[in-house]
């Protein structure tokens, strides 16, 4: 089917040509414009270590795609994508040893054209660009329909159709490969803004708790430079999350612990199933909470006001690892608590409305201890 084109890098976005960790991935970013091949094949040069070439593209200019193909042929590189690899960047994924692309990553094909005058796309001769599809052992079919495919419009075939005509070789999951989330801005603030795409409960952290959030970003731009994988990474995220809105949730009133402990039970009933029950109440795992409640619940939003009353109040004197993880399953019992048993035991403690052994139950026994020092008579 033919598509518009993918939401992409910046119009005009310079070519990003990065050395990922250990000196095995080349990471390119953004159009490739003039000069690009020069400066990969100056960069391959200096790290002749280097196996494979990350592709985050929308295209750019043929000859520089050409180029960067006639490089990765020659040094035998391995091409990934892990995101998308639009027009002229094709012809350089193509040339791939191994071509890897994750299930829904998108390669997007288009006849060539040339640039005129107020935006015009001029059609020119696509020979070139299909004997260059059809060497590197695409199906012809295939390349005829990439290249009948008009300028101004997109053909962006899944990973199935992708597979059959050859122009991959194999499909690859979040865990295998290093992260290229930050292949476009691995500064602080890029950081930044993919821990909150990740885990956007995180956003009021922005303004309220900046250097927690800061603290995140730091942590995952750190694993993103180890070149650890992209489901590591947000592995990591979401538990820095769950830790960051535990420490929030320390210094809550008791009106909005109540609403919590009730947010909490719900998702337990709504969980389906043990394992996930369990991440919620025996391991205080608040992202799957707020994600385990259907739309009509409003999981997500019940969360996020609740989380806003939380940080509105006064940041509480202990660091989110200080809190430990909640008691609905006892020390004593803890493999033996199933879901049922830990929901019996948050709903009598609701309503009891027992607003300490609330705070232990959700919180942990830290949280209670800090609560208690401070009622009147205690040193």
């Amino acid at each position: 089917a033919h598509v518009a084109p993918p939401d992409t890098a910046a119009e005009g976005a310079s070519t990003r040509i990065t050395l990922g960790p250990g000196g095995r991935d080349v990471r390119l970013w953004g159009d490739l414009d003039d000069g690009a091949a020069d400066r990969l094949r100056r960069l391959l040069d200096a790290h002749p270590g280097v196996v494979r070439l990350h592709l985050t593209s929308d295209g750019g200019l043929v000859d520089e795609g050409t180029a960067i193909g006639e490089l990765v042929a020659e040094r035998g590189l391995v091409t990934y994508v892990p995101d998308y690899c639009v027009s002229a960047c094709t012809l350089a994924f193509v040339r791939g040893r191994e071509r890897l692309i994750m299930e829904d990553s998108r390669l997007g094909f288009h006849a060539p054209y040339e640039p005129g005058a107020f935006g015009a796309m001029i059609p020119v001769d696509a020979s070139e660009e299909r004997g260059r599809y059809l060497a590197a052992g695409l199906e012809p079919a295939f390349v005829d329909q990439a290249l009948a495919t008009p300028s101004r419009d997109i053909w962006i075939p899944d990973a199935a159709r992708l597979r059959a005509a050859g122009a991959v070789t194999r499909v690859v999951g979040p865990g295998d490969l290093p992260d290229s989330t930050l292949d476009d801005d691995d500064s602080l603030a890029g950081a930044r803004a993919a821990v909150i795409r990740a885990v956007d409960l995180l956003a009021p952290l922005a303004s309220r708790r900046p250097g927690a959030l800061d603290g995140i970003a730091a942590r995952y731009r750190n694993s993103y430079r180890q070149g650890r994988s992209e489901s590591d990474g947000l592995d990591l995220i979401r538990a820095e999350a769950v830790g960051a809105m535990r420490a929030a949730f320390v210094g809550a009133d008791d009106a909005t612990l109540a609403d919590l402990g009730r947010l909490v039970l719900d998702a337990m009933a709504a969980s389906g199933g043990e394992e996930t029950c369990r991440a919620i109440g025996r391991d205080g795992d608040l992202v799957t909470a707020a994600e385990a409640l259907p739309d009509r619940q409003g999981g997500r939003a019940r969360m996020r006001d609740l989380l806003d009353r939380a940080l509105a109040g006064p940041a509480p004197l202990v660091a989110s690892s200080v809190a430990p993880p909640p008691l609905l399953a006892s020390a004593s019992s803890l493999h033996a608590s199933g879901c049922a048993a830990m929901r019996h035991r948050l709903s009598g403690i609701l309503s009891r409305g027992d607003a300490l052994r609330l705070r232990e139950a959700l919180l942990g026994r830290t949280a209670r201890r800090l609560e208690a020092s401070a009622l009147p008579g205690e040193p």
